[in-house]
């Protein structure tokens, strides 16, 4: 795989991939840009260098409707305040006024592409999207090693028409994953929570060969339980993930589960309790005080750790306590420790606690993906590049 120094930029009109995918609030303004911090480096070396840079991404998913409030003028603004440069933002991302912008584009600018998910071509990595997109650049950069995981054409398809390298950012998550996936310090132990069930049901199988302790919490502790028989009267998580959970053997002593949970009706707290006595028009909104004592007892044994999405709501404070003593128990150990994902990043971010952390990666599924087997399609994309 060829790296951002490894290709003469110079005069050259560099198309990078980023992960703008940045959380908006409800005024359309950024609550965190993490991500946009991370590939600065890669931008700036773009423009010190002369390259003329065009930037694209996606923000959310408009499922190839052009949706106002995903545009990315919040990203442009952001970007201006770190730059001291106005990126010019194009009305689309494709097209021959696109191209018009692209061609006229000036040595140590920017042209940051509108959202890549307004066009339903993009995640169904069709050809002649991936064409268009390809006609604005000379050069590929990927620096989104957070979206490696996913089988879009801004991903693998780009490579097969562009000379392309990964950027610093790419880089840097690739090798100081790579530590944790080929030689672990033991204990390794990981934390795996959040919403996202299609991208964290399917390595937790790897993940049972690899570590020595899985703790689940989030969402996805309650669709295993659910899938079990364990949590009733609630909707069943859907086929592909109830495939992937079947296959896993709830007595596995690596794997851990919630033993407690904090029950809530109408996001009002009710009572700590198993998770099986949750009725029906009640939901386990966080891990319960229990879980928390025997989740952070492993953690203070822990050589390595890594963790990927929150363990309870934490959007409401009252259903944060679970991920904050979690959080707080690998600040206090002695482990090297990773965490990743947007919703994980800005949750240790708004409490302070990011600084407790060896590294901060801007991916979630993708982190998982990656150490569950050593392998994304976007960094195969990059190896197989012309």
């Amino acid at each position: 795989m060829k790296y951002i120094t490894d290709l003469d930029v110079k005069g050259k009109r560099v198309l990078v991939r980023c992960d703008f995918n940045v959380p908006l609030n409800k005024n359309g303004t950024l609550e965190d840009d993490f991500r946009i911090e991370r590939t600065l480096p890669t931008i700036k070396y773009l423009i010190e260098n002369k390259a003329k840079v065009i930037l694209m991404s996606h923000l959310g998913n408009p499922d190839g409707a052009i949706k106002k409030g995903l545009s990315l003028l919040p990203v442009q603004k952001r970007l201006s305040e770190e730059l001291g440069i106005l990126p010019v933002l194009a009305k689309d991302c494709i097209g021959k006024e696109v191209e018009s912008l692209a061609n006229k584009l000036q040595e140590g600018r920017i042209l940051l592409l509108e959202n890549l998910r307004f066009h339903k071509e993009e995640t169904e990595n069709d050809l002649d999207f991936t064409k268009a997109l390809s006609k604005l650049g000379e050069i590929f950069i990927n620096d989104g090693f957070s979206v490696s995981h996913r089988e879009h054409a801004s991903i693998i398809g780009i490579p097969k028409f562009l000379p392309s390298a990964a950027g610093f950012l790419f880089k840097e998550e690739f090798e100081t994953l790579s530590k944790i996936l080929k030689k672990p310090k033991k204990p390794l132990v990981g934390i795996i929570g959040g919403a996202k069930l299609n991208t964290k049901i399917k390595p937790i199988k790897n993940f049972l060969e690899k570590v020595d302790f899985l703790l689940i919490g989030g969402k996805v502790a309650n669709a295993i339980l659910e899938a079990k028989g364990i949590i009733v009267g609630k909707p069943l998580p859907e086929e592909e993930v109830l495939k992937e959970i079947e296959k896993l053997d709830l007595t596995n002593p690596k794997l851990r589960l919630p033993i407690d949970a904090t029950i809530a009706l109408d996001n009002i707290y009710i009572r700590n309790a198993g998770p099986a006595s949750a009725r029906r028009d009640e939901l386990a909104l966080d891990i319960g005080a229990e879980t928390i004592k025997i989740f952070s007892q492993i953690i203070s044994q822990a050589k390595t750790i890594f963790w990927a999405g929150p363990l309870g709501k934490v959007e409401e404070k009252q259903f944060a306590i679970g991920s904050l003593g979690i959080a707080r128990a690998i600040g206090e150990s002695k482990a090297f420790s990773i965490a990743g994902g947007n919703d994980t990043i800005s949750f240790l971010r708004e409490y302070n606690l990011a600084d407790k952390f060896s590294y901060l990666s801007t991916a979630g599924g993708a982190m998982l993906d990656f150490l569950s087997d050593g392998d994304l399609v976007g960094i195969r994309a990059l190896e197989e590049s012309r």
